[in-house]
């Protein structure tokens, strides 16, 4: 291709990338001016003497998680994108739901016209299209599992400190106190939500499992369960997570071989997976025209079409055969 459809391509790609960028930065703002203005109005019979006593501090801690406005109306239609926004909280991205929409529109167009300009066909288009709008969720998901793992590995370590708060005599809502001060970052920052909730009212029991909800790990609903139950039948919990914090690292152990014992289809699903990209990459340098074919022909782009997304589907499947749930 010559550089005149080159050139196009790259400046209708960039615009779109400064547009995305200007459309996600207003929509944040609109977002941070609602927030504001959300909690200046709960906030305002509260100081004015005319709160309730409970229900509006808990509603007022609970503010963050309603949504105004038109986006507002969206998750009360769309279930579905309610779950997109705790998924955001869990993946830490200062992302609202209408900023995280805009980017994924504005990457899927602006990839999608880029093919366009370059290939001229429409069928690149919604391929590109559709692989740009995923993108901004691979990203969203790959910072949520690189957390979540995290979480997991300092969990046992804070587990322990809690049980040595508890033996030293300090109360369960004092321990979680001092782990949010001086555990691990990632699970400080749990603890600490969850110690200031029930310290502005919220009932310890909804903190925790608010807790457990914005983690969705099974460890994590292993220790609420542990905690809830401990404290409706009573018993010892200091023994009782120093128990569950062996277990969590047992389970580790064994995480870790399985990973050794499934190295090999690992590697094998990687194999397969580069190889037709690798065997395309080195026919093309050995004959263009041979493979040019593929992208410049109506049927050519079906089946190169058909054969990305059997590659996923492959992909995806060996994934699904190797990893073991534990």
């Amino acid at each position: 291709m010559n550089e005149s459809i080159w050139l196009p391509a790259v400046l209708v790609f960039i615009a779109a990338v400064f547009f995305t960028l200007a459309a996600a930065m207003i929509s944040e703002a609109i977002r941070s001016w609602w927030r504001r203005r959300e909690v200046a109005r709960r906030v305002k019979p509260v100081l004015s003497g005319q709160a309730r006593r409970g229900g509006d501090v808990h509603d007022l801690v609970k503010a963050e998680e309603e949504e105004g406005g038109l986006m507002g109306l969206a998750t009360r239609l769309v279930p579905g994108l309610r779950g997109l926004g705790g998924f955001l909280e869990q993946s830490r991205l200062d992302w609202g739901l209408q900023t995280f929409l805009v980017v994924t529109v504005g990457v899927g167009l602006g990839l999608g016209l880029t093919f366009l300009i370059l290939t001229g066909s429409l069928f690149w288009f919604a391929l590109a299209a559709m692989l740009g709008a995923a993108l901004p969720y691979f990203y969203a998901s790959s910072r949520r599992k690189k957390r979540f793992k995290q979480f997991e590995e300092e969990f046992p370590e804070s587990i322990e400190l809690l049980t040595r708060a508890i033996r030293a005599g300090h109360p369960l809502t004092s321990g979680m106190g001092m782990v949010a001060d001086e555990g691990p970052p990632e699970v400080a920052a749990e603890f600490r939500r969850a110690f200031e909730e029930q310290r502005f009212g919220i009932p310890f029991e909804e903190a925790l499992l608010g807790m457990v909800d914005r983690t969705d790990l099974v460890d994590v609903r292993i220790f609420a369960i542990a905690v809830l139950v401990q404290r409706e039948v009573g018993g010892n919990l200091a023994e009782i997570l120093d128990n569950l914090a062996h277990t969590i690292r047992k389970r580790f152990y064994l995480r870790r071989q399985l990973r050794i014992y499934t190295a090999q289809g690992r590697m094998t699903g990687y194999a397969l997976a580069s190889l037709p990209v690798a065997v395309g990459i080195v026919i093309f340098l050995l004959n263009p025209e041979y493979v040019t074919l593929l992208f410049t022909h109506l049927v050519g782009q079906i089946l190169v079409g058909l054969a990305v997304i059997l590659q996923i589907l492959g992909a995806l499947w060996i994934k699904a055969i190797i990893t073991i749930d534990m």
